[in-house]
Parts: C-alpha cells; sequence; structure tokens
C-alpha cells in the first residue's frame, strides 16, 4: 500500500525532517488553533492553548509512525511547486480512527490542518478529496466521517465541498464542558457508494 499520494498541485506524503519547524508555526498560530478542543486549557476555558514545539513534533512523529506502520494516517501535505524548497510543507491532511469516547466510534474521520498562508486557496479541498479516493479505494472503507465545532463554518464548507452531509447528529464533545463554547458538534459522513457516485 502506498504511503504517498499525488494530486495536481499537492503531495501527501511521509513527513520528513524538515517538516517539524513548519508544522510548529502551525500549531501556535491561534487562528489555525482556535476550534481544537483538545487543546483548550482548563476544559471549561475559552482561552486557547497553543502547542510547544515538543508537543507538536510528538504529534509529527506519531503521524508518521502510523503511516509507516499501516500505509495511511495523516499526511504531510506538500506544494509540487515548492519542492525542495523550504516552504513546501503546507500542513496535514488525512485519515485516522476517531477516539473511542466519541458516541459514533468506531469510525475514521477526514481531517485537516493547513498552514494558514495557504487557506482559501482549494488546498485542503483538493488534498482532503485525495484522502477520501483512498479511504474508499484502497482501504474499502464503508464510510468517512468529519466532525468540528458547529461555529467552524471554515470546516464545514470544505467537508459540504468534498461530497459530505450533516448527519444532524449534533453531539457535546466528551472532553468539554456543555457550556463551553466549542461543545456542540456536527457529524458529517459520506459512504463509499456517495463518493462514487461523486466520482462518475
Amino acid at each position: 500500500m502506498t504511503s504517498m499520494i499525488e494530486t495536481k498541485r499537492l503531495y501527501l506524503r511521509q513527513w520528513q525532517a524538515s517538516d517539524l519547524a513548519r508544522f510548529a508555526e502551525v500549531n501556535a498560530d491561534p487562528e489555525v488553533m482556535a476550534y481544537f478542543p483538545k487543546l483548550l486549557t482548563p476544559a471549561l476555558s475559552n482561552t486557547i492553548k497553543l502547542l510547544t514545539p515538543a508537543l507538536s513534533n510528538t504529534i509529527a512523529n506519531k503521524c508518521q509512525k502510523l503511516i509507516e506502520e499501516h500505509g495511511w494516517g495523516f499526511w504531510a501535505v506538500a506544494r509540487k511547486d515548492g519542492a525542495d524548497k523550504s516552504d513546501d510543507f503546507i500542513g496535514m491532511v488525512g485519515l485516522n480512527n476517531v477516539h473511542d469516547e466519541m458516541p459514533f466510534a468506531p469510525a475514521v474521520e477526514i481531517a485537516w490542518r493547513l498552514y494558514k498562508d495557504y487557506w482559501e486557496l482549494g488546498y485542503a479541498t483538493e488534498a482532503a478529496r485525495a484522502a477520501l479516493d483512498f479511504a474508499f479505494t484502497e482501504l474499502a472503507l464503508e464510510d468517512v466521517v468529519s466532525f468540528t465545532a458547529v461555529i467552524n463554518q471554515r470546516s464545514q464548507l470544505i467537508m459540504q465541498r468534498i461530497g459530505m452531509t450533516d448527519t444532524q447528529d449534533n453531539f457535546p464533545h466528551p472532553m468539554l464542558d456543555a457550556d463551553h463554547r466549542l461543545a456542540e458538534h456536527v457529524l458529517y459522513k459520506i459512504t463509499r457508494q456517495e463518493w462514487q457516485a461523486l466520482s462518475v
């Protein structure tokens, strides 16, 4: 099973050492990290906790290990026109088994986190479509989910662009207090049949 996917403008590839500093920049940007519940401290607070470089590196290393073991995961995303340059890495996009505490587990999610400079250029959508194709053609999954805070309209637009549908089964994020501004989450889903119909 391949660990790299190619699109018109991008590579979804294995992580490399040169990605770590750029990924740390992504994880230290308050605007990028605004809707990640795990990174809020404490759970009742609306204060965003940005990742230290060490924790960012730990996440990247875990992503790398999962790709090594399984051939898929959260891939590093690199621009083709940035190849062999220090700025070819623009973030991560890919697939992951959702945590057991999620009410819809077991399931495979699709997610993304890009350097802010590359928002609104279609990169997240392009990479996510490639990851979905991998999920349904290589992994033969029956469906893929995606979820985010109700107020995160930007990510929901990407979910819609890649053909996912709002299940209308909103849920409280298990890691957040019920009164937290990010507590209510939407759940989007796409089935293999729906993906195949879009690809015709």
